[in-house]
């Protein structure tokens, strides 16, 4: 992003790389079994279970984290090496680029998120469950008085 702002060139290699790094995040977003496609559930559609005694079904995205990672790294180093060649340097007026880049993101993301509400699932984990423990007194147990 530095090079192209620095360069002044090569909108399009930084707009074909916003919109893959879109594509790489809903996929990111998504879950592996997609719920709007499972027909096996009654008339309400498929939900993750709100009691104990139901189903657990742990969320497994479509695109793992680390593959999320590796394809964002490696499409940035290509799209690096993309703006040292003039022939990628196509004149655009980059204005209307940004403009549609935001209406797009704003409007997937819109769409995912209403998906994410209507099937009960949230990609995220809000931290890590804290156990009651008994406080650290600093004495060690069991050393010779």
């Amino acid at each position: 992003m530095s090079r192209v702002l620095y360069a002044q060139g090569w909108y399009i290699v930084t707009y074909a790389l916003g919109i893959y790094h879109l594509n790489l995040f809903i996929a990111f977003l998504t879950p592996k079994i997609d719920p709007a496609m499972d027909f096996d559930a009654d008339e309400n559609g498929p939900e993750l279970p709100t009691r104990a005694n139901e189903e657990f079904r742990p969320f497994i995205r479509r695109l793992p984290e680390f593959k999320f990672w590796y394809s964002v790294t490696k499409s940035t180093v290509i799209a690096l090496i993309c703006t040292f060649f003039d022939c990628f340097n196509i004149p655009v007026f980059w204005p209307i680029l940004v403009l549609y880049f935001i209406t797009l993101f704003c409007v997937t993301m819109k769409r995912q998120i209403k998906h994410m509400i209507r099937y009960r699932y949230l990609p995220f984990t809000h931290g890590k469950p804290k156990y009651q423990g008994h406080e650290d007194t600093g004495k060690v147990v069991g050393a010779p008085k």
